[in-house]
């Protein structure tokens, strides 16, 4: 395919292969977009804990954690998705908005998400570093609101990671205590718990509660 500006004698046709470059760009940050303005993150991080906490190595695999995450976040944003779909990308298409009126028809679904997800303090933090000023919530700049999303989900995603791996702390101690009280000092505490992680985690329901308890940390309305 051959891309190129035509004789500027064009308007139109010039208008029409820029919109192009427009819309190839934005299909190739798009899944930049997805991690930085979407719950993904504070989901795979969560993910990535679970596993971590249970000291199951690589399994689950990596691609079934991301598959897990993505598709838990198409659920959660499904109606801001089609929110955007109805009043930016249709209207788009069909010529009854401009490009930039079309941006900023569909980021204000996603604005409204982030605004509620932000902290405070990750606010001002970029507010300090940037200088601007501004008199509400909804006056936010996209370069202060991303990044302190941004900062907040990572927060977020370790708090939660922090909450899974108390009771897998736990039930490593006490292996642990049982083997030295019973003179195993050689056999490593943890080749014995895991079978006991699992177990507890299968019995607890552990998928269900853990997608259950992230989803609910979301403020959606």
């Amino acid at each position: 395919m051959t891309l190129s500006i035509p004789d500027p004698g064009n308007p139109a046709q010039v208008a029409s292969t820029l919109q192009l470059l427009f819309f190839m760009s934005l299909v190739g940050l798009a899944p930049s977009l997805l991690l930085m303005l979407t719950s993904f993150t504070r989901i795979i991080i969560s993910l990535q804990f679970m596993r971590s906490a249970m000291g199951t190595q690589q399994m689950p695999p990596n691609q079934v954690l991301v598959g897990i995450a993505l598709f838990l976040t198409l659920f959660l944003m499904g109606p801001i998705f089609t929110e955007i779909q109805e009043n930016a990308l249709k209207p788009y298409a069909s010529g009854e908005l401009s490009q930039q009126d079309a941006i900023d028809q569909g980021m204000a679904p996603l604005r409204h998400f982030m605004r509620n997800q932000v902290e405070e303090k990750d606010v001002a933090l970029f507010i300090k570093l940037s200088g601007v000023a501004f008199t509400t919530r909804e006056d936010i700049p996209d370069r202060v609101l991303i990044p302190a999303f941004m900062l907040g989900e990572l927060t977020k995603g370790f708090k939660i990671g922090f909450v899974i791996y108390l009771p897998f702390i736990v039930i490593d101690m006490v292996v642990a205590s049982v083997l030295m009280a019973m003179g195993m000092m050689m056999l490593p505490p943890a080749m014995i718990s895991l079978p006991f992680k699992i177990l507890l985690f299968i019995m607890s329901g552990g998928w269900s509660f853990l997608i259950e308890s992230v989803a609910r940390t979301f403020r959606l309305s």
